[in-house]
């Protein structure tokens, strides 16, 4: 939606006039006495919201005077970050882990330019949030006044909508567009700049109620066309080497049952991107993981290999696709997405579907139902998922285990193990693609920055999720480069007492990139050593207040881990891993999706003696698909 500020307008009250009565929520449709900050915090609440994560300054000074008010009843809680960077990222997480809209407030001029990155970081990966920035006053605008700064102008590409309020009179209908633009449609940030009089400015205030607005022009399509549906299932029906490819839209509509009903009817093979991770369970048996540049080896050469590709709220991202034209070039493509901007982006689909993923995905079942749509033969789709379980056996992802030096991946595995229903979060860089890789999250517990890569992102969004589930084990995967980034937030964790636990994988290096100057520009490591200047990391978090803990060695590992996630508090364990450590299978830039790099050499049919069932423990020839003794699949 084109972005577009609000421009002074008065307006008429001809309903009756009252008084705020601190505590007591005013009927809409009544109006009242109050300022431009009153009619913003009231709104909010009205909204539901009961976070607001932000950090305070000059001219939003109105709207916080206001949120004491409110924070004092106990209506709403403001969580103090220690840089607004770090209030977007904890707002981002807060909604990634409840499907609920974020809030974040900063201030004008360099606080709300601190909040670019994560406003840019959540509508990369279409995340619903609300910015409120404070703005100097009306007749100081444009003038160049202490701390101005045109936020809307500088935030136009990175925002679904904006709005500058000119009228406090607006404030309650622009609050209650913002919600609805944020969350309906594909979600996205939406910012909010108040100048500073419009916050003190009295009116008579009508409150406007969540879901009453009507936006001229904003109608996102939520059902998908029936004749098109119909292709879709004629096409699924008939395929015998098909591949459903499912992205972050699966996630932001809570479309995990219908997409499992639908592997499971017509037997698909399911892969993930880094954005769709939890939408399908990977312990299921149709998983074949995450695609892509450090996908697995088996969802690459399925993806490579597919007759039908069926893309599930997922944008044929370049890190996904690879070379582009390579990408499931021998598959006829159904794509499904809310947006239709992405619908033939990158790769034209013989059959478009906009709307609703979830929408979709339910119609679709239930015409299959009605009409009992399944595979046009018994086992249609047995040889294709074989040969699936044939590359899983000869391509795995590796664990590997050093003398004298504990692995990433090993670190990883453990921590899965330990906590497997745990929320996590991740910096940016190997150690984002490891968790990626080994560990199997249920829906909304994959909390990642993937289409921007923002590094520092890990630790609040870590927070924010917390804060929004206060009963559930949240912990942050981060390296020792990107910890850095918004190491200040262990202030904000002490304050509030997050009880976050935090692993860093601390190589010595910014790992992603160390490795990029090995594998392509010939070794040549510039500025990617972090050696130099990393902190202590026991004595930091014990400056904070909080524990901390430092492992090298493999015997310790799993007895820390569990002191960690035991812990009443905050902590943060660092595990010191192997330094040249890369991470693979790795696509190459410019290389098609089959053309992996750290692949495992497949072990030959005469080197395995016998394979053991996992029913019954028989030893079985290594040529045998069935257990001889019971039968089971092997």
């Amino acid at each position: 939606m084109t972005s577009h500020s609000v421009s002074q307008k008065s307006s008429s009250i001809t309903n009756q006039i009252v008084t705020p009565t601190p505590g007591v929520i005013t009927p809409a449709g009544s109006a009242m006495r109050a300022t431009g900050a009153y009619a913003l915090i009231d709104s909010l609440k009205r909204h539901g919201v009961k976070h607001i994560f932000g950090y305070p300054g000059g001219a939003i000074l109105p709207i916080y005077d206001e949120l004491y008010r409110f924070e004092s009843r106990g209506d709403i809680q403001h969580i103090l970050v220690r840089h607004e960077q770090g209030a977007t990222h904890a707002a981002d997480g807060y909604a990634r882990a409840t499907g609920e809209v974020g809030v974040c407030f900063g201030t004008s001029g360099p606080g709300a330019t601190n909040l670019v990155t994560g406003i840019a970081t959540a509508q990369m990966d279409s995340i619903p949030l609300v910015v409120v920035t404070g703005q100097v006053s009306r007749a100081a605008i444009g003038t160049d006044a202490f701390q101005e700064i045109d936020i809307y102008g500088i935030t136009l590409p990175i925002v679904k909508h904006s709005y500058v309020v000119r009228d406090p009179q607006d404030m309650a209908r622009i609050v209650a567009e913002a919600f609805h633009i944020a969350s309906t449609g594909r979600p996205g940030p939406v910012l909010i700049d108040v100048p500073k009089d419009v916050g003190l400015e009295e009116f008579d205030y009508v409150p406007v109620e969540p879901g009453s607005v009507r936006i001229s022009g904003y109608r996102p399509t939520v059902k998908g066309n029936p004749r098109q549906l119909q292709q879709a299932l004629n096409l699924i029906r008939k395929a015998k080497q098909p591949l459903l490819y499912v992205g972050g839209g699966a996630i932001a509509a809570g479309a995990h049952q219908e997409i499992k009903e639908l592997a499971e009817r017509f037997q698909l093979p399911v892969t993930t991107t880094l954005m769709g991770k939890g939408a399908f369970d990977e312990n299921h048996p149709l998983s074949v993981g995450m695609l892509g540049m450090h996908g697995t080896a088996y969802a690459n050469f399925a993806v490579t290999e597919c007759d039908l590709l069926i893309a599930v709220g997922a944008r044929f991202d370049d890190r996904v696709t690879g070379k582009l034209d390579e990408f499931a070039s021998r598959a006829q493509v159904i794509h499904i997405d809310i947006d239709p901007a992405e619908v033939g982006k990158n790769r034209a689909p013989e059959v478009p579907i906009v709307g609703d993923v979830r929408v979709v995905l339910a119609d679709m079942l239930r015409r299959c139902e009605e009409a009992d749509i399944r595979p046009d033969e018994p086992n249609q789709t047995q040889p294709w998922l074989e040969r699936i379980n044939g590359w899983k056996q000869d391509y795995p992802l590796v664990v590997p285990q050093y003398d004298q030096m504990l692995s990433p991946q090993e670190v990883i595995v453990e921590l899965g193990r330990q906590a497997p229903d745990a929320y996590y979060t991740t910096d940016v860089g190997q150690h984002q693609m490891w968790a990626a890789q080994f560990l199997k999250n249920g829906p909304r517990r994959w909390i990642s920055s993937a289409g921007l890569g923002t590094m520092g992102f890990g630790m609040p969004a870590a927070m924010g999720a917390k804060m929004a589930l206060p009963n559930e084990q949240v912990i942050c995967v981060a390296g020792d480069a990107s910890i850095q980034m918004n190491i200040q937030e262990l202030g904000t964790l002490a304050h509030y007492g997050i009880a976050v636990k935090t692993v860093i994988l601390n190589n010595g290096w910014q790992g992603m990139v160390r490795q990029w100057q090995q594998t392509f520009y010939e070794e040549r490591y510039e500025a990617s050593n972090m050696e130099q200047g990393m902190p202590d990391i026991v004595k930091l978090t014990d400056a904070y207040g909080l524990k901390g803990m430092v492992v090298t060695r493999r015997e310790d590992l799993a007895d820390a881990i569990a002191q960690m996630l035991a812990h009443k508090g905050a902590f943060m364990l660092e595990v010191r891993v192997r330094k040249d450590e890369n991470c693979y299978p790795m696509v190459a830039p410019g290389k098609s999706n089959g053309q992996m790099i750290g692949l495992p050499q497949p072990k030959k049919l005469e080197e395995v003696t016998e394979v053991t069932c996992s029913s019954c423990g028989a030893k079985n020839a290594p040529n045998h698909k069935f257990c001889s003794e019971c039968g089971a699949k092997l």
